[in-house]
């Protein structure tokens, strides 16, 4: 399954962001907790450069909570001022102020020296396509500042949201890059919904999920589909015809749906139903 998706709006934000850069103080970058590398744009690094950032692995409350440590550490071993944070719950999100302090601690100092009094922060929060950018910033303003959906593509345009005396926050759309040098980072952000589905094989998309869970989270997958029987004689494909006769996805002539099988597990990863899971893990 090879997976490119550029819209033209995207090529838009990218011109976007590299011009905002002179209007903010600090780059607050969102990656999915569940793929932080894969939802890392390398065109966000390119644009951005050396200007003060923070990461934000968001989503952390529906993935693995030991693969978030181990990520935590990773990002930090390589010098990346980065927090976990759950925009939906707010979880996490305290620790935003310590590390936006600390990244921008030069500049405060200098400011203070110079007797300048201290103002809101710019910050520019930029990311892939449905990592939760506008969930981000709706919970730091305490307000519905900005549109928030399950799909990618809800922002459009840029906008900038006040916190009460603390935050000038700039939004911007999703932006993904022209091209996935690797596959799998294309399925991955497919599995999570970063790539609009109607442009998606689903039912190859939920086979290659379910051949991912079946290697490294088999109980959570045998556990929420009541999966009794031995399944090691099934290839991947068959696994998921199994889980969609376990559901009740059978067509006349007692087939099952695959599309409609497929549509389920997708949703159903999506939403953590299944359990939480992360889709990779650091190379260390």
């Amino acid at each position: 399954m090879q997976i490119q998706w550029f819209p033209g709006h995207m090529a838009k934000t990218r011109r976007l962001i590299s011009d905002s850069l002179k209007l903010v103080d600090v780059v607050i970058e969102l990656v999915d907790a569940r793929l932080p590398l894969s939802s890392r744009n390398p065109e966000i690094d390119r644009i951005v450069g050396s200007r003060p950032r923070v990461l934000v692995l968001n989503k952390s409350d529906i993935s693995d909570s030991s693969a978030n440590t181990k990520w935590l550490s990773y990002f930090e071993k390589k010098g990346i001022s980065v927090i976990l944070a759950d925009s939906q719950s707010g979880r996490g999100l305290k620790n935003l102020d310590e590390a936006i302090e600390k990244v921008l601690s030069e500049k405060f100092e200098r400011e203070r020296q110079k007797g300048m009094q201290r103002r809101a922060v710019k910050m520019l929060v930029v990311g892939i396509p449905n990592v939760g950018k506008s969930s981000f910033i709706n919970r730091l303003s305490g307000r519905a500042a900005a549109k928030t959906g399950d799909r990618p593509g809800v922002t459009t345009a840029k906008q900038w949201i006040k916190v009460a005396g603390k935050y000038e926050i700039l939004d911007t759309p999703g932006i993904l890059w022209p091209k996935f040098e690797d596959p799998e980072v294309g399925r991955r952000i497919a599995f999570t919904g970063g790539i609009k589905d109607e442009i998606m094989d689903i039912e190859e998309l939920a086979f290659f999920l379910v051949g991912y869970l079946r290697q490294n989270y088999y109980d959570m997958l045998r556990d929420r589909y009541k999966i009794t029987q031995d399944t090691d004689a099934l290839d991947d494909f068959e696994l998921l015809e199994l889980i969609g006769k376990k559901r009740g996805c059978i067509v006349s002539g007692g087939n099952v749906d695959t599309l409609r099988a497929s549509n389920l597990i997708l949703d159903e990863f999506r939403a953590a139903k299944i359990g939480k899971i992360t889709l990779e893990l650091p190379n260390v």
